[in-house]
């Protein structure tokens, strides 16, 4: 995928996984070789696109250093069928632009670029910094909207301009307000992606290209099911597969961290050797281990 590609219903594909980011015991050090065998894991139950370094990946925690060797790790782990995007955002436009040039050199797909965080600049500030770092390589980018974590959302005139840009393609909406991306999709090319699993299904029934998911690397062939079923048409089975989805959503998103929960998830699962976690995450505990463990149970995925 270049950004010379032409516009597409799903330029990054269409069930993504924001993936984990699997350290070593002792947390000092980025596991490669077990994000390789993850990712491997995630294409392998329903996944064509795979997102590091973003806020699931515990990206604030990690070196430019091990967020390159991560993103080179999974290219090579996965092949050129599966895109493979990197979060390059940050709260400081130098730095950004930095990381999206160095990404641009291993061969990944597409860049993932939040709201600035923390300094919750101006819809004018949002929109320079947004430009200038996709002005800076020739990758796609997605974007990242999620004032939960930013403090900012992306307004609708903001959203208008971004969309101007060719390399702009996408958004991850995470603030659920499907009204405006309703008026975006309407007035842009603009695509849109789940970013709350929760509403995957509604926002698949509005338009939306598919989802970047924190669940999607632990029950992927569910979410699978459920776009290749709106695909068809087939809401009765689209609603199954959301339904079946609801337990291990719950776990995950609603009662610890989605890094912490995914982690642990995968852990029981036998995916991971541990789950491990960065301060100021902390690894789930002995209750929450047994939620997760009934949960994944009651959807058939233990």
């Amino acid at each position: 995928m270049t950004s010379t590609a032409a516009r597409s219903a799903r330029p990054f594909g269409a069930v993504g996984t924001a993936m984990v980011t699997p350290l070593t015991e002792d947390g000092h050090g980025v596991d490669l070789e077990s994000a390789q065998k993850l990712a491997d894991h995630v294409v392998r139950h329903g996944n064509d696109m795979i997102v590091v370094s973003g806020t699931t990946g515990e990206a604030p925690t990690l070196t430019d250093v091990e967020k390159l060797e991560l993103a080179r790790a999974v290219r090579d782990a996965v092949g050129p069928e599966v895109t493979v995007i990197a979060g390059v955002g940050t709260y400081d436009t130098a730095h950004s632009i930095d990381l999206a040039r160095e990404h641009a050199k291993l061969g990944i797909d597409g860049l993932l670029v939040v709201t600035p965080y923390y300094s919750k600049p101006s819809q004018a500030g949002i929109i320079a910094h947004t430009t200038a770092i996709a002005d800076s390589t020739d990758l796609p980018v997605m974007l990242y909207d999620i004032p939960g974590r930013t403090g900012t959302p992306l307004s609708f005139e903001t959203l208008l301009r971004l969309g101007e840009n060719p390399r702009i393609l996408a958004v991850k909406d995470a603030k659920a307000d499907l009204q405006q991306a309703s008026r975006v999709i309407a007035q842009t090319d603009l695509v849109y992606y789940s970013g709350e699993d929760g509403l995957n299904l509604p926002w698949l029934s509005i338009g939306a290209a598919g989802m970047v998911s924190v669940v999607g690397q632990v029950a992927g062939d569910l979410e699978r099911e459920m776009v290749e079923a709106v695909d068809r048409d087939d809401l009765p089975a689209a609603r199954e597969a959301h339904r079946a989805l609801v337990p291990v959503v719950e776990a995950i998103m609603n009662h610890m961290p989605g890094a912490v929960a995914a982690k642990a998830a995968l852990h029981l699962q036998g995916v991971l050797p541990h789950a491990v976690m960065r301060g100021p995450h902390v690894s789930a505990d002995t209750d929450q281990l047994r939620m997760l463990s009934d949960a994944l149970d009651v959807a058939g995925l233990l």
